[in-house]
């Protein structure tokens, strides 16, 4: 037997036409409304798009170096620091704050630059790997990244250092448990975590912070 409703019609069609009637009463409710209520709605929307977009002054020191800059307020640190200081050693792996590839030191705490935006950091000491060692001469962890055969491909690397700093830094690498523990926020696709942890290990036994 057809399953009807109460009205003795079928209930797909009782359905259709209650959205139907629905729909509606929206167009209609949106028909009504005063063109002065519909252009001061638009106006709003108008003026908060423009203030996502309005360049904001922002003191901060990267690498050593103090910087004043312009930054819209949506810019993250990640952008800012790959597209307009051209520091590209950080990475932009996910994007979402899931693989680490863009970990940089914000006043000596590691942070995620995708998840964070620039303005925050105004008044602080941003750290990237271009401020962490030179090619003249690397930091220590950079030496034993390349003694452990640390990375592969390379492209997780920069985050992988600046975590590895701050792990010790934290005091979170008395033992490789630990290590791998407080590292499990980098991603090495290459599968290069044994070496990583012994790089890791070695600079911690030399003391201290980095």
């Amino acid at each position: 037997m057809e399953n009807e409703n109460n009205a003795g019609e079928p209930e797909s069609t009782g359905a259709s036409r209650r959205a139907f009637l629905k729909q509606s009463s929206a167009l209609a409710a949106f028909a009504l409304t005063p063109p002065a209520a519909v252009h001061a709605v638009e106006r709003g929307l108008d003026e908060k798009v423009a203030v996502a977009f309005e360049q904001q002054p922002l003191r901060v020191e990267i690498n050593g170096v103090a910087q004043q800059l312009s930054v819209e307020p949506r810019v993250t640190l990640l952008d800012l620091l790959r597209e307009q200081l051209n520091l590209t050693g950080t990475k932009k792996g996910c994007d979402h704050g899931q693989c680490g590839a863009c970990t940089v030191h914000v006043d000596g705490q590691r942070v995620n630059s995708c998840l964070t935006l620039a303005l925050t950091t105004e008044g602080s000491k941003v750290t990237t790997i271009e401020g962490l060692g030179s090619v003249d001469k690397l930091h220590p962890m950079q030496e034993a990244f390349i003694k452990h055969d640390g990375f592969q491909c390379g492209y997780c690397t920069p985050g992988q250092i600046m975590s590895a700093v701050a792990c010790i830094n934290e005091g979170h690498a008395n033992s490789p448990d630990e290590v791998r523990e407080y590292m499990s926020g980098n991603i090495c696709r290459c599968g290069a975590y044994a070496n990583i942890v012994e790089a890791i290990m070695e600079v911690k036994s030399k003391g201290g912070r980095i």
